[in-house]
């Protein structure tokens, strides 16, 4: 098992000087590349061990003796180097303690540590995320989405983009029409008012009440003698939804009336949602807005010779030369496709902001549709076509049985939360935390707790995983959880608290030449690797590379806050390092998760 990796102005300092020594020693300048710095295995004496294989054809001498040669010059010229050891062809490196507290020194100055300041000229990224339809509320699906992409967002601005974070809502088509028919038919004017439903659902049940009866009409007729594919076409709520949709295109004021008073209800039951976890916008596009535009677009290119009508007016990309089929784009009533309104949101995107990448957060099973429409906007002559990117996350499923929803279906997202919320804080009242707190506090901490073991426990996936939410598991107080880190957060201001109390002074620069353990050394190395982390979150656009960093920071205090005493600590200026050195662990415990979209208390 290795030590954490170090911080990268280390290696960098020290690749330096390598060069410099090799070129010193054997007269030959190397690539920077083939010098390789690996966290020393636990097993040997030493922080950082340089591989010395690829340097010997220009030595001509065996390993060790060209490790030591490199190791004793080494520390001749970089102060950084304490000690070296050599163990056959790997040379390990001891990184002198002065340097870890001074690297700690600067750490604790800096408020956004590991951030990068975003400028005016910084790249601008737009990340689309959410996208739901106004048919339906937001479902277990959703969630995963939601998280991913706003966390998404926050990574990419720490890693000194700026971004606008963007929503499509699917608020026109054939499904919008089935809820609104359904509640026409057999809604009896019902409201979110006069039910006491959010309106999400509201709607969302009559979409459902849609289906049950046109499975109905669609049995009937094939008793009747119709294949089920006539039957699926003739049945009457069928035809009338179409009829409503073409209606709808062609602005029939009833229809609007009725379209506008259902995707308000909708709207302000995902407001709600959206707030309950912690998400926003900075810009929301409508369907009903773009597909005009996409409609346009695809025309030109038909104008253009780039697509073909077929016979019975529908319109078509031919996408056999790019080694795929081919693909629909107008239908044959000239009814626009989602590939259409695509088309026509990323046209408005562009005209409205010089967006330098655009990131659509959208499950796998739209691996091909993106493939298509890159090719497409690519063949509109969008010069950012080619460079869309795809970030494609996994299913997300709950263990059987753990949860009913509405529809006994799918899983809800606003029951979810709540049941997040009721668990966290039915096991925070078994193990005794909230005792004796107004019940004010226990609900915003319940809440706090909840919200952040649902979200850290999908956040520390892989993103490209399908994954299994247990939302038991995840409001565990130990293992790798939001709770957990969150647990260990309080801990920390607990310690700072009592600190000031007993007059202690945190102060704001510590003594360098301070001698402190391996294990204290270690956790700076830990801290060091933060930026490190935000760099490659970022680069891999993986939020679960920062989940993973935190436990193991958490994991890694805990086991020092167990075995070292801090308040109980005589020696002054020690107990002044590992009260700095909790503070700094605190901060970066809050920056990380506040990545991930978490908060954490300052009390538990």
């Amino acid at each position: 098992e290795k030590k954490k990796d170090k911080n990268m102005s280390i290696e960098k300092k020290l690749s330096q000087s390598i060069l410099q020594v090799l070129s010193d020693l054997y007269g030959q300048s190397v690539d920077e590349k083939s010098i390789q710095l690996q966290a020393t295995r636990k097993e040997f004496d030493g922080d950082l061990t340089l591989v010395v294989f690829p340097f010997l054809k220009i030595s001509k001498k065996t390993p060790e003796l060209t490790a030591e040669e490199i190791g004793s010059k080494l520390k001749e010229i970089q102060p950084i180097v304490e000690n070296y050891n050599v163990i056959k062809g790997f040379l390990n490196l001891t990184i002198a303690k002065k340097h870890w507290v001074s690297m700690l020194n600067d750490m604790a100055k800096d408020e956004k540590y590991g951030f990068i300041q975003v400028g005016e000229n910084s790249p601008l990224y737009m990340v689309e995320y959410s996208s739901p339809n106004t048919n339906k509320p937001l479902h277990l699906g959703h969630v995963r989405n939601n998280l991913l992409g706003y966390s998404l967002c926050k990574i990419l601005e720490a890693n000194g983009y700026r971004v606008v974070k963007t929503n499509i809502v699917n608020d026109r088509g054939i499904h919008i029409c089935k809820s609104m028919l359904a509640w026409q038919k057999f809604g009896n004017g019902e409201t979110p008012e006069s039910s006491g439903k959010k309106g999400d659902h509201l709607v969302g049940d009559y979409y459902v009440k849609f289906d049950l009866e046109y499975k109905a009409q669609v049995k009937e007729l094939m008793s009747q003698g119709k294949s089920e594919e006539e039957a699926k076409k003739e049945a009457p709520l069928m035809v009338e939804a179409q009829a409503m949709l073409k209606k709808w295109e062609d602005g029939d004021p009833g229809v609007r009336e009725l379209w506008n008073k259902m995707n308000n209800w909708v709207y302000a039951g995902f407001d709600e949602t959206y707030q309950k976890m912690g998400v926003g916008f900075d810009k929301i596009y409508y369907e009903s807005q773009t597909y005009l535009d996409g409609k346009e677009k695809v025309n030109e290119g038909l104008s253009k010779g780039l697509f073909y009508r077929r016979e019975d007016g529908s319109v078509w990309a031919d996408l056999s030369a790019d080694g795929l089929d081919e693909k629909l784009l107008l239908r044959a009533d000239g009814t626009s496709v989602y590939m259409t309104q695509d088309i026509g949101t990323a046209t408005q995107r562009f005209n409205e902001f010089s967006i330098d990448k655009m990131i659509y957060v959208v499950g796998n099973e739209q691996n091909y549709h993106f493939q298509v429409l890159s090719i497409l906007l690519d063949r509109l002559g969008f010069s950012w076509g080619k460079d869309l990117v795809h970030f494609s996350y996994g299913m997300v499923e709950l263990p059987e049985g753990k949860m009913k929803s509405r529809e006994g279906t799918v899983v809800d997202a606003d029951d979810l939360m709540e049941e997040m919320v009721t668990t966290a804080k039915e096991v925070s009242m078994e193990l005794g935390k909230l005792e004796g707190r107004p019940q004010e506090e226990i609900d915003e901490i319940a809440r706090i707790c909840g919200m952040g073991a649902l979200k850290y426990f999908i956040l520390k996936v892989d993103p490209r995983k399908n994954m299994l939410f247990n939302p038991k598991e995840s409001i565990d107080f130990n293992g790798n959880t939001g709770p957990f880190i969150q647990y260990t957060h309080a801990r920390i201001c607990s310690v700072l608290r009592k600190a000031k109390e007993s007059g202690f002074d945190i102060p704001t620069s510590l003594d360098v030449n301070l001698d402190v353990s391996e294990v204290e050394a270690n956790l700076i190395q830990t801290l060091a690797n933060f930026p490190v982390v935000i760099r490659q979150a970022g680069a891999e656009y993986s939020p679960a590379l920062i989940a993973n960093y935190v436990y193991d920071l958490v994991k890694s205090y805990n086991s020092f806050y167990h075995d070292f005493s801090i308040l109980k600590e005589e020696n002054e200026s020690v107990r002044a390092f590992r009260l700095v050195l909790s503070q700094t662990i605190a901060k970066v415990i809050k920056l990380g998760m506040s990545l991930l979209g978490i908060d954490v208390p300052e009390r538990m």
